[in-house]
């Protein structure tokens, strides 16, 4: 293939290959030309330009297939256009002699189609060059389409277009000629030809004025006929023809002079009644009436009904949404009358007006719905309501006008009814899809929205009153709100009501309608409305019999209401089901002679009653099995099932009542044979196992009635083939937008489709699929697809024998039948079935023995040949499911083997598309067919029958079934690829376009066969260079083909290239031809374009979005799609599909691209995203009626909405969305949120408004959120204040997100404040409507955590300015203070839970932010008192926000404080275990109630922990001391526990004392907290666990709650394991160390314990000995631990799990594993060091609260924890620093070593040799191998050393080996080249050397004093270099003042003596001060200092001294000389110096 990739063909390759592959090379060589005409140059092409067209017009003579010569026709017309034009007319007289040509043999005709396409695509592109020569060509194609067959009158059709396309005007001379052919070709009996024709019609109309002037009429009704008898594509572009034509005619300005004469300007009162024309009479038109017409016989045609209806559609939306607008009353009445009794033909029988009804319905959805915004949907929905009050009038009158000419009326009456239903219908829609948005149309008064839909609930007609029952549902679905409102307003009318026969339907089924959309309210409704309906049931039920007028409808309406009672779940029905069960017995006859009793009394009536009130206690108890599963105890089922024997035998004796009672029983049997079925077959067939034959029998009669006349199989068929079968019957069974009307087309004439009032019970259902209305089939149908389900269920139950003898009474039935009345049969028994297959494979059982097997077969066969298409379907499906569950290799090798004989010996289509289908089934079931000669043989024949030409109904099932072979035989098939491939290929490039069904299989083939290959298409093998190239060849061939389900096979095949061999498929292709398709009037092409975006933008999505904006650049005339790529790229034309589509999964696949994209490429083009969603968020700002803040941005839009309504549509581009539905805008806040976590991720810039404006600066592209923070604001404040309330979520949660990522970024131009501050004004007004009255729990709930959000975030400081939002919050309060009486009626009182405790949580979170910062500041004041001496002034200033904050909650607190308290307690209650049921609260606790319990959980569960952590932070501050400030301190006992808030008086206990009160608190808030971190789900938040650590803090920070804990071992040991349990489960840092802290308390609480018991025991033994005293603290005598009971073991367990999961080389298992090597040290992660550092801490206290012996079994553990820290992390920092790890072992380590114990009687001895070891150790840790000795830290190993010399007892560390050993690492380090080593050495002696013992520091002294002053004397010689040299020395210095002072007397004057010189050599003269280094003047002054110090102390050596050497006195006179001069200069350097050597002291003074 290669080779073909050339200018000029290369001829010498083509001629080599075969005839196949040469059509392959052709193509590929031509669509290769293609790519590169348009890029060479001119220069190039005009050299080769002969050449080439000789070779392309020689290819005209090789029959060429469709696609090859399409594309052999652009490339010549492109050739010319780039190229010279001299012989173009050489060329198109070829063409001409070509079509001329006499030659009709089937060979030639190729050539002949080439010709023809060639002459269109040169004059379409070349266009008016070609003069005049038009004329004749046009002429001799029009004289060849005479005697043209199908494809030839189809492609000349297509040229025609083309021909018309180029030359525009210049055509004018043959467009009589070209119109009267194309319309003999409209009406053609091949339907592709009649595609053609309208194309071609499409194009003349732009300059043939004609057509939509004196010609309107013919053209009109030329559209009607072609509508006759069309199919799916046709009815499409005829629409799109009439549509278009008509919307020209009413808006031509323009008239030509010629035509003035004759013409006549349309209305749109004309347009109107010629499309209503068609709708009523169809095409016999309204030229002439046909005999049939005026004998009332004839209906129209549905064809033609749904072809009009779409092409009212068409012509709306070509007028656009603005025109709707302007007109809308006139085509809405227009419409409605459509069914209105004007034309009582069109509605006269009930199918008819079913049929008509749709279609209003599907205009005014596709209109109203599709094309307008929401502020013109309810002005539409205002209109509505107008139509409906006029009908209501006329209604009125009626019914009250008693005169003579009532019966004329009446039929006024029911005239009306149509209307109503299709208004009401739509009304519904709309409110549906409006949202909460439709609020305001609600509200409105004037137009009664409410008012107008209950008053037509009493209308006469059944329909009416339902569909105003199902509008009501659709408002209560879209308001909430309302739905409590709407029930009681109808319950209360039922019952006023109750004599009137049409109130007692209508308002039952509008509270039906009602009680099934609470389901879709996420807030419910009050629990006690079930009780007042039950009530009202039982009620209608118990007086039914009192008056025979009503009784049929009370009896219905009791049951209705009962069934659509179940659907509120268990929670509700629980209370009532005792009443239901006794209803439900009693309604049957309790034994067989009663049933014989009530055949012999009552009449036809009384039957009818009887048989409806049955079939509603059957649908109750139905819906109570499927909406209350949960109650289905074996009790209750064991209640269930004694009436329904009875009901079965009613079932059988039903035909006999029915022959006795004649037809009116007709309907009542059917309907409660259905209701039967459909309750059994839910229910456990064990519960009616007696009834098995009886239950059969009856079903097999009604499968196999005879006297049904409908052909049922678009019902009962499609849910039983697979749905991929399904493609294979055309665009009907498929998904499109016209799938609502185009249904009817499916159905046999005899039926229109389903409709509400066939059965009102439906209308609580769940909603099949979006808002339309359930479409119930009449009971006829209903009941023979209950049937066939039932008969499912239960053929799988009974035994082989009864199967057997049911199976043969099948087959006879279908034998006995003929004709038409044999194939419903047929129909009937398969779908039934194939059911019970399902069933038997579902649960594994088996068929039976080869008898039930053979009947089977021969069931199944018998349809496989069976003349409906859809019925060969199901039976292929069928026919594998059989061999599924027989399961038999031979018994499917089999039925294979039969459908090999029919295929080989069938000829007729029938048998051969059912069976080669049946063969593919095979497979789906069965890889058990894995033997290669089936496959071999099953390939073989399926090829040939590919091949047959002559039928492509056999060629489309057989490529279909080979596409499933191809999918499902794995590996095996990796043989057939290359054939198959080939075969694939070769057919896609010579099938003709107009058999689309053959070109959708061989898609499914190609799609089949890649996803064979797989990964392996990415190899480079020439084998599969070739494979792919084939591939990609087929996908180009289908992408060119007409039919847009082809193309949309090939985008998913190009989609699966991409996915394995991303790197062969030309992204810039695919992607512009995704942009074309985009807005596709297909719906299936549509979700395959979204389908592969999707998939590309997760890889590439910066890639895709770039070709989509240049693709739009580049093209010319070619695109011009309905979205506006241009403007905003692909994201925005998404978004804008977003906002148009209805299709839920569409919608979906949207979003997640638009997500994709988001993530990927947010960031990079900031600006783009966040103006998109401003501009879809904007576009509803005009709509909302809050007062934005932003007053001139408000006064902009509306401006400019003012201009744009006189624009007109043209000017869209200023805004690219128009009033975008609230779910788009919902998405595009949610987007906001995504993108401001996508900013987090990227960079700290974002949310650093200095940083990121130094950066903007540096580079203009870059771009950072926070300088967009307005914008943010502005479009959280818009959707937070907008009326829909989704968005108005959206918003805050958006609000929220920006305050807690926003609060601490500073403002940079005010220092002190931070950015945020300049919006609160924003803030407060987007929150305050969410507090008004009427605003949903949910929404207020939201805005409470976004105050408190605002609140706590310290945003604003000035109280005055905090107190507007804070007063929202007081506000909520007090709402609940009000309590359970204030409640909201409106809601489930869940909801006020729900409101109740976000006000608490929110509470709760600003409190606990008041309290950290009042925390925080009171530290920062002591620091700042440390630091410097702060005056009083400052510190106000500091503490002032956070008191103030804390004063806003202090006045609140007390009411606060129990209302946690009730809170906590609620919660405590609903977290008990299901088995404590019984010991809940009967009533509910305080803020829930018992019915709610399961609606209330989920509330507690999201907001207990902050409330738990308030509460315990309230109570410690408090001290837990109990003042209730109402009370005042004297009532001090009585308690106020929240046990006792929802107690009454006499349960109370009298008295409490403040102790009781205090502990029932505690273990409140301690159980809470365990019982959490027990078990925290793995879901839980972090926020939870953290909160409830922090209470547990606070709980233990005050005296009263650990003396309860210290005192309660087994309570701490508890804790501690709980919090053991949490620190392994949980990794958060955080979360360890707020756990490590409570363990340190818990041992602090323990340490108290332990001390007060020795304190008390010290004071009772007063007198008494020491010795006898006993001891405290674990361990005892003994010292032994016990694990699970000792507090010191558990806090051991949970120290070293810490340790050494942050260091595993203290793990002495592991240490000697290899895995770890030796010596190795780590540098732990800050967190890491925080978390060893607190476990050291808790490590050393541990001995604290053991007795002497205790603290000695412990001790070795915690020494080697502590050494082993110190060893594994003293690591050298750069800066001196000590790691903080380091620096924490070395405190525990002084903590221990001071620890009394080691002193102790009992101890001490242990200790000392413990201690001595520990020394070894950590000197050892110098001597380890010498190559890691470089980084070892010295000074960490030395301060440990000096830290034992320190602080142990004397005998510890004056043993003499190790003095010796310790001396020896002192000497060592003080010989380091690194000044920081010795200058911390020197610091360390210091201390030593002041050691009050003796005999502990001489030694070292007498070993290190000399080396010291030896080095001092050193540095005479070298001065200090810089300031570590210079502190060395000062330091050596002060150690040497030190020894001094603490020689003896008798060695003290000879060390002065050495000291002095040192010091004064250290002095400069003044000549050299000026010129010294400031190390060196650092130096004299510090010498000078100390010699001012020690002189006047040792006065007499020092005049020795000074007298001995003059040299040194007149140095030290002249430098004190100097000093006294420049007094004050030094004083301010004296002042600065010290400090710097102090600073380090302080951070490492250890001892």
């Amino acid at each position: 293939m290669e080779l073909a990739h050339s200018l000029l063909l290369n001829e010498e390759a083509y001629n080599q290959l075969g005839e196949f592959q040469r059509a392959e090379f052709i193509f590929e060589w031509l669509q290769f030309l293609e790519k590169l005409l348009p890029v060479t140059s001119r220069a190039d092409i005009r050299e080769n330009q002969k050449k080439l067209v000789e070779q392309l017009t020689s290819l005209l003579n090789n029959s060429p297939g469709p696609p090859t010569r399409r594309l052999l026709a652009k490339n010549l017309a492109v050739l010319y256009s780039t190229g010279d034009t001299f012989s173009v007319y050489q060329t198109i007289d070829k063409c001409n002699e070509l079509i001329r040509s006499k030659d009709d043999s089937p060979s030639y005709l190729p050539t002949k189609l080439a010709a023809v396409v060639c002459l269109g695509y040169l004059y379409k592109k070349l266009g008016r060059i070609l003069g005049n020569s038009f004329t004749d060509t046009v002429g001799n194609v029009l004289k060849a389409m005479k005697n043209a067959e199908s494809q030839g009158r189809y492609e000349i059709m297509l040229s025609l277009q083309n021909i018309l396309n180029g030359l525009g005007a210049a055509a004018i001379p043959c467009h009589r000629d070209i119109y009267k052919a194309a319309r003999s070709c409209l009406t053609d009996r091949s339907m592709a030809v009649r595609c053609a024709a309208a194309k071609c019609l499409l194009e003349l109309q732009n300059e043939a004025i004609f057509m939509w002037s004196t010609d309107l009429d013919s053209v009109v009704t030329l559209c009607f006929k072609s509508f006759e008898g069309s199919n799916y594509d046709v009815r499409l572009v005829v629409s799109k023809l009439l549509g278009t034509i008509l919307a020209r005619a009413l808006t031509s300005k323009q008239i030509t002079a010629s035509t003035k004469h004759n013409f006549r300007r349309v209305s749109l009162e004309d347009v109107m009644e010629l499309l209503g024309t068609g709708f009523l009479r169809g095409s016999c038109g309204f030229l002439r009436a046909s005999g049939d017409m005026l004998k009332g016989t004839s209906s129209v045609s549905r064809d033609v009904r749904v072809g009009v209806t779409q092409a009212y559609v068409v012509f709306v939306s070509t007028l656009g949404a603005q025109w709707l607008e302007r007109n809308f009353s006139a085509f809405l009445s227009h419409i409605l009358d459509l069914v209105s009794q004007s034309h009582p033909k069109a509605v006269q029988s009930a199918m008819d007006a079913i049929g008509c009804r749709r279609c209003v319905s599907f205009i005014l959805r596709a209109t109203v719905g599709g094309l307008l915004g929401e502020k013109a949907q309810i002005a539409a929905a205002k209109e509505i309501c107008q139509a409906i009050w006029k009908l209501k009038k006329v209604v009125d009158a009626a019914i009250s006008d008693g005169n003579l000419e009532t019966k004329i009326n009446t039929t006024d009456v029911t005239a009306s009814q149509h209307v109503l239903v299709c208004a009401l219908q739509e009304l519904g829609s709309l409110i549906h899809g409006l949202g909460t948005t439709a609020a305001p149309l609600l509200q409105d008064s004037s137009t009664g929205v409410l008012e107008a839909v209950i008053s037509v609930i009493l209308h006469p007609s059944i329909s009416v009153r339902l569909t105003a029952a199902w509008c009501l549902r659709c408002i209560a679905v879209a308001l909430p709100s309302h739905v409590s409102l709407l029930l009681d307003r109808c319950i209360e009318r039922l019952s006023a009501l109750k004599s009137c026969p049409e109130a007692v339907t209508g308002y039952s089924f509008a509270v039906a309608a009602l009680l099934g959309a609470v389901k879709h309210c996420p807030l419910g409704i009050p629990h006690g409305k079930g009780k007042v309906i039950m009530t009202v049931a039982e009620d209608l039920l118990c007086s039914a019999s009192q008056n025979s007028r009503i009784s049929l409808q009370r009896m219905q309406a009791g049951w209705l209401l009962i069934a659509a009672l179940m659907t509120l779940g268990p929670a509700v029905v629980q209370h009532h089901l005792p009443r239901i069960l006794l209803l439900w017995k009693c309604i049957f006859p309790s034994s067989p002679k009663d049933l014989e009793t009530e055949k012999t009394r009552g009449d036809a009536f009384t039957w009818q009653v009887t048989l409806e009130g049955r079939a509603g206690a059957l649908c109750a108890i139905k819906s109570f099995v499927s909406h209350c599963a949960g109650l289905l105890t074996d009790e209750v089922v064991q209640r269930l099932l004694p009436p329904l024997p009875s009901a079965v035998d009613l079932l059988t004796q039903l035909s006999s009542i029915y022959k006795s009672y004649g037809n009116s029983l007709k309907t009542p049997s059917t309907v409660y044979r259905q209701k039967l079925y459909e309750l059994l077959a839910v229910l456990p067939p064990k519960a009616y196992e007696g009834d098995f034959s009886a239950i059969l029998k009856e079903l097999v009669t009604d499968l196999t009635a005879t006297d049904s006349q409908i052909d049922a199989s678009a019902f009962l068929l499609p849910s039983l083939c697979h749905e991929n079968d399904l493609l294979l019957l055309g665009p009907l069974l498929q998904e499109t937008d016209h799938r609502f009307i185009e249904e009817q087309l499916l159905l046999g004439n005899s039926i229109a489709g389903g409709s509400l009032e066939y059965d009102p019970y439906s209308i609580y259902e769940k909603f099949a699929k979006g808002d339309s209305v359930p479409k119930p089939l009449p009971p006829a149908l209903s009941v023979i697809s209950a049937a066939s389900r039932l008969f499912g269920v239960m053929f799988s139950h009974i035994t082989e024998s009864h199967r057997l003898q049911v199976l043969e009474q099948l087959l006879n039935s279908i034998k006995q039948t003929k004709g038409s009345r044999q194939q419903i049969v047929q129909l009937h028994v398969v779908s039934a079935f194939s059911t019970s297959l399902k069933h038997l494979a579902n649960c594994k059982g088996s068929l039976g023995s080869e008898e039930v097997r053979r009947s089977a077969l021969m069931l199944v066969m018998g349809a496989l040949e069976s003349n409906n298409p859809l019925l060969r379907c199901a039976a292929a499906e069928c026919w594998a499911r059989l061999a599924q569950v027989v399961s038999d290799s031979a018994f499917t090798a089999g039925l294979a083997q039969v459908s090999f004989d029919k295929l080989k010996s069938a000829r007729d289509v029938v048998s051969r598309t059912g069976h080669s289908l049946a063969l593919g089934c095979l497979y789906r079931y069965l890889g058990g067919i894995s033997s290669t000669q089936h496959l071999n043989a099953c390939v073989g024949i399926l090829y040939t029958l590919s091949q047959d030409s002559t039928s492509p109904d056999v060629q489309a099932w057989a490529l279909h079934s080979l596409s499933l072979i191809v999918d499902l035989a794995g590996p095996l098939y990796h043989v057939h690829v290359e054939p198959t491939l080939s075969l694939v290929l070769m057919l896609l490039l010579s099938v003709p376009p107009a058999y689309a069904e053959v070109h959708q299989s061989l898609g499914r083939c190609l799609n089949a066969l890649i996803t064979t290959l797989g990964p392996e298409l990415q190899g480079s093998s020439t084998a599969v260079s070739a494979l792919r190239t084939s591939c990609l060849l087929g996908c180009a061939v289908m992408q060119d083909n007409p039919d847009c389900l082809v193309q949309a096979q090939a985008i998913s095949c190009l989609q699966q290239l991409h996915m394995f061999a991303p790197r062969h498929v030309n992204l810039s292709n695919l992607v512009s031809c995704l942009c074309m398709n985009l807005c596709s009037s297909y719906l299936l092409l549509r979700r395959a374009v979204v389908a592969c975006l999707r998939q590309l933008v997760q890889r590439e999505a910066a890639e895709v979005s770039e070709y989509a904006v240049a693709l739009v650049k580049e093209s010319k005339e070619d695109f011009t799609p309905d979205v506006n790529i241009r403007e905003i790229g692909l994201e925005g034309a998404l978004l804008g599909l977003l906002d148009k589509e209805l299709d839920p999964r569409l919608c979906q696949d949207i979003k997640e691209t638009l997500t994709h994209m988001l993530t990927s490429m947010a960031v990079e083009k900031l600006s783009f995203w966040l103006k998109l969603c401003k501009d879809v968020l904007a576009a509803s700002a005009d709509f909302n009626t809050v007062a934005s803040i932003d007053t001139t941005q408000e006064e902009e839009t509306a401006k400019g909405d003012d201009v744009s309504v006189l624009t007109s549509d043209s000017d869209d581009r200023f805004h690219p969305f128009r009033n975008p539905r609230w779910s788009t805008r919902v998405f595009a806040a949610e987007c906001v949120c995504k993108i401001i976590s996508q900013c987090e991720n990227a960079g700290s810039a974002h949310f650093d408004i200095t940083l990121a404006q130094e950066r903007k600066q540096r580079d203009s592209r870059d771009d950072f959120l926070v300088l967009h923070l307005a914008d943010l604001v502005r479009m959280a404040f818009m959707a937070a204040t907008d009326h829909s309330d989704q968005l108005r979520l959206s918003g805050l949660q958006m609000l929220q997100i920006i305050v807690r990522k926003f609060a601490a970024v500073p403002e940079p131009e005010f220092p002190g404040h931070v950015i945020l501050e300049q919006y609160q004004a924003n803030v407060g007004a987007a929150l305050r409507p969410a507090f008004a009255p009427e605003t949903p729990p949910d929404v207020t709930a939201k805005a409470c955590q976004v105050c408190s959000a605002w609140i706590a975030s310290g945003v604003v400081s000035d109280l005055n300015d905090l107190r507007r939002v804070h007063q929202l919050l007081v506000s909520s309060l007090l709402k609940v203070q009000a309590g359970k009486e204030a409640q909201n009626e409106q809601y489930n009182e869940s909801t006020s839970t729900m409101e109740v405790l976000a006000v608490l949580k929110a509470w709760a979170e600003v409190y606990i932010v008041a309290i950290e910062k009042q925390k925080n500041q009171c530290d920062a004041h002591k620091h700042s008192l440390k630091i410097v001496n702060s005056s009083e002034e400052s510190y106000r200033d500091v503490t002032f926000s956070a008191s103030g904050l804390l004063d806003l909650v202090q006045a609140d607190l007390g009411t606060l404080s129990k209302l946690w308290l009730a809170a906590l307690q609620d919660f405590a209650l609903l977290t008990l275990p299901p088995e404590y049921a019984s010991q809940l609260p009967a009533e509910g606790g305080t803020f829930y109630t018992a019915e709610t319990i399961e609606n209330a959980r989920p509330h507690y569960y999201s907001s207990w922990a902050l409330i738990l952590y308030a509460t315990a932070l309230w109570l410690t501050s408090t001290g837990f001391i109990v003042v209730d400030p109402d009370e005042g301190v004297t009532n001090l006992s009585r308690p106020v526990t929240p046990t006792t808030m929802c107690q009454d008086s006499s349960t109370r206990p009298l008295v409490k004392s403040p102790e009781d009160v205090n502990t029932d608190r505690f273990h409140l808030i301690l159980g809470i907290s365990v019982e959490f971190l027990c078990s925290p789900g793995s879901d839980a938040a972090m926020e939870n666990i953290i909160a409830c650590l922090h209470a547990l803090q606070a709980l233990f920070d005050v005296p009263w709650p650990r003396s309860k804990i210290g005192g309660d071992q087994e309570l701490g040991v508890e804790l501690l394991n709980v919090l053991h349990r949490l620190i392994l489960t949980r990794e958060s840092p955080d979360i360890q160390l707020a756990a490590l802290e409570v363990v340190r308390l818990i041992l602090f609480a323990a340490q108290e314990h332990v001390k007060e018991k020795r304190r008390s025991a010290e004071v009772d033994d007063g007198a008494a000995e020491k010795e006898t005293l006993p001891e405290f603290g674990e361990g005892k005598d003994t010292g032994g631990l016990v694990p699970g009971k000792s507090l010191v073991f558990a806090t051991l367990e949970l120290c070293v799990c810490i340790l050494v999961r942050q260091l595993p080389q203290l793990n002495p298992k592991l240490t000697c594993s290899p895995a770890v090597p030796p010596g190795k040290h780590l540098l732990l992660s800050e967190d890491g060091s925080r978390l060893v550092a607190a476990a050291l801490v808790i490590l050393s206290d541990v001995p604290a609260i053991c007795s002497p012996e205790g603290s000695v079994s412990v001790l070795p553990t915690i020494l080697y924890l502590i050494i082993g820290v110190l060893k594994e992390t003293a690591v050298k920092l750069r800066d001196g620093q000590l790691p903080l790890t380091v620096a924490a072992s070395l405190q525990a380590l002084k903590g221990l070593l001071s620890s009394p114990m080691a002193r102790a009687e009992k101890s001490q001895n242990a200790w000392t040799d413990l201690l001595r070891s520990a020394l070894v150790t950590v000197l050892d840790c110098w001597d380890q191998v010498d190559g890691l000795l470089q980084e070892l830290d010295e000074i960490s190993l030395l301060t440990a050393i000096t830290v034992f010399v320190m602080s142990t007892s004397p005998e510890v560390t004056t043993v003499e080996c190790l003095q010796k050993r310790c001396i020896e690492k002192f000497k060592t380090t003080l010989d380091s080249k690194d000044p920081l080593v010795q200058c911390k050495c020197y610091q360390l002696l210091h201390s030593i050397f002041q050691h009050t013992n003796k005999t502990v520091s001489y030694p070292y002294i007498h070993s290190l004093a000399p080396s010291i002053v030896g080095k001092l004397q050193e540095t005479e010689k070298a001065k200090p270099e810089n300031a570590a040299e210079l502190q060395v020395i000062q330091e050596g210095i002060k150690v040497v003042t030190a020894l001094t002072a603490a020689a003896e007397e008798q060695h003290r004057a000879h060390l002065v003596a050495c000291f002095l010189p040192i010091l004064i050599s250290f002095l400069l003269d003044e000549n050299a001060l000026v010129s010294a280094t400031i190390s060196a003047k650092n130096l004299h002054e510090f010498a000078l200092q100390t010699l001012m110090q020690i002189g006047p102390q040792y006065s007499s050596v020092f005049k020795k001294l000074m007298a001995s050497s003059p040299t040194m006195k007149a140095r030290l006179e002249s430098a004190i000389k100097g000093n006294q001069e420049s007094i004050k200069v030094k004083t301010t350097k004296h002042a600065k110096n010290p400090g710097k050597s102090s600073s380090i002291q302080l951070k490492t003074n250890f001892l």
